[in-house]
């Protein structure tokens, strides 16, 4: 099924292509759609970070397979999966593999 994204809100920047939701209808009528809170998203690419910098909770952009670009630490690189919190669009850990 089709969902408008206008449903889903920044969510979006983090589902893939057929990633499961609830959808609360009435009758036809699309109300609500709720993603799942934490999802796990591939990085595509990083940048480098400031090397050096480790009084402060230093962190780097990284691009996701969705296309969305968050911060994540210093030590996370290309090829790794995350968990991510889609209420916040923030890094929560590494996942293992």
């Amino acid at each position: 099924m089709n969902v408008p994204s206008a449903h889903i809100g920044d969510g979006i920047n983090y589902l893939k292509e057929n990633e499961e939701v609830e959808i609360l209808f009435n009758g036809e009528e699309i109300i609500s759609v709720d993603i799942p809170i934490f999802i796990n998203l591939k990085v595509v690419s990083v940048e480098p970070g400031a090397k050096g910098d480790t009084v402060s909770n230093v962190t780097k952009p990284a691009k996701l397979e969705t296309g969305a670009t968050i911060n994540v630490p210093l030590f996370i690189n290309e090829g790794e999966l995350l968990k991510i919190d889609t209420r916040t669009g923030s890094y929560v850990e590494r996942v293992k593999g």
